[in-house]
């Protein structure tokens, strides 16, 4: 019989999207979440079979990947990230497991052994592939860049409902950001059959890169209204973000130095690997707004 594939970090956008791609598609799923709730019920609904444990428990990780060969290892942004990149490595080891399907971030293709950023996030990211390929496993990494769903939905949504604008400090910097759903279409299919994949890295953008004008005027395509860019300044930003308490200290230096990234345009990449993989392109600004136009005009 088939062996499952293990998603971790399940009950996160990426996990939960690819949970149901691979159901959708055939494949035996079981998914690793923190605790019981809503997203977990939704996916035993999908036919998953769910796993409750903390990713840095020793234990939890065998229960989560014996008997399964394939693995997608994803966890939030955590000063943790790398003890449980680790932790899940030796029990993946330990049962011999055929595919390691591992998220990083773009950003770590311009880091070294004497420069990293100072992103802690950036930064283990950079160790967690280190560590991993020093491991020996079969290991496949994926690097997306900055994700639409962050910095131009969660933190942009009121910004462009209350007063159509999009209000970041990103300079003239240019930007290519990818939807979470097209990253979790790449996993989804490197996991299916991850032979020709083992040992390789994928960096993944959107289809154009290009300034902040030109992801307003997208916006104003998509939404049927002008939307502009307001370059705010970087401080004041972090401040009010830090002050809103939505992010705790580790997550807020992770954004607020990819806002400074991007403000030295180290943001302007652009690969097809997407479509190499996947068969199809993935999502533009336009698209994207377009599938989320209810977040930008009424609120849901």
């Amino acid at each position: 019989m088939q062996s499952p594939i293990l998603i971790t970090g399940a009950a996160g956008t990426i996990g939960h999207a690819a949970c149901k791609l691979l159901v959708e598609r055939g494949s035996k799923v079981r998914a690793l979440v923190r605790s019981e709730d809503a997203r977990s019920a939704r996916l035993a609904n999908l036919g998953v079979d769910v796993v409750v444990g903390d990713l840095l428990d020793l234990h939890a990780m065998h229960r989560a990947i014996e008997g399964c060969e394939r693995i997608y290892f994803g966890m939030a942004v955590s000063p943790s990230y790398l003890e449980a990149t680790v932790n899940a490595a030796a029990v993946a080891k330990h049962h011999g497991v055929s595919a390691f399907v591992n998220i990083s971030q773009m950003t770590v293709s311009q880091m070294d052994i004497h420069s990293t950023t100072d992103s802690p996030q950036q930064k283990l990211h950079w160790l967690a592939e280190q560590a991993l390929n020093w491991s020996g496993l079969p290991v496949v990494h994926v690097r997306p860049t900055a994700f639409l769903d962050t910095f131009f939905l969660r933190l942009s949504a009121s910004s462009i409902r209350d007063h159509r604008q999009i209000r970041l400090p990103f300079g003239n910097g240019k930007t290519s950001p990818i939807a979470s759903e097209d990253v979790a279409r790449v996993i989804a299919t490197i996991l299916e059959n991850p032979g020709p994949h083992i040992g390789k890295i994928y960096e993944l953008t959107g289809p154009r890169s290009q300034d902040m004008n030109g992801v307003a005027d997208e916006f104003s395509r998509a939404l049927g209204s002008p939307i502009t860019y307001v370059d705010v300044p970087w401080e004041p930003w972090r401040k009010q973000l830090e002050d809103s308490g939505r992010l705790p200290p580790h997550a807020l230096s992770h954004l607020a130095t990819m806002a400074l990234l991007k403000q030295q345009n180290r943001y302007d990449r652009l690969t097809s690997d997407v479509e190499k993989i996947t068969g199809k392109p993935p999502l533009s600004v336009y698209d994207f707004v377009l599938r989320h136009a209810g977040f930008y005009t009424t609120g849901g």
